[in-house]
């Protein structure tokens, strides 16, 4: 697969590895990891999506609150929370 070279400051340089080095991958993976990353609309979307889901078959309504607590409960539970 052929590389594609991004240009960027160097301290934007420099905080990419850091970061790459923090989590204890490469910077390779570190690329390809934030280019699967959503967007803001692919996350809504998906959140629709399943809150269809989980009323048409499970007849149960996501409320806004559990919505919340939901996503709060799920960012402590990622390793990159809990490293801060």
């Amino acid at each position: 697969m052929p590389d594609a070279l991004i240009p960027v400051p160097a301290e934007v340089r420099d905080q990419f590895v850091a970061v790459a080095e923090a989590r204890g991958i490469s910077r390779r993976a570190l690329l390809q990891d934030m280019a699967q990353t959503l967007t803001s609309d692919e996350i809504r979307g998906r959140a629709d999506r399943t809150r269809v889901l989980l009323a048409e078959r499970f007849g149960h309504y996501v409320t806004d609150e559990e919505s919340t607590e939901m996503r709060r409960r799920m960012r402590e539970a990622t390793p990159a929370s809990r490293k801060r």
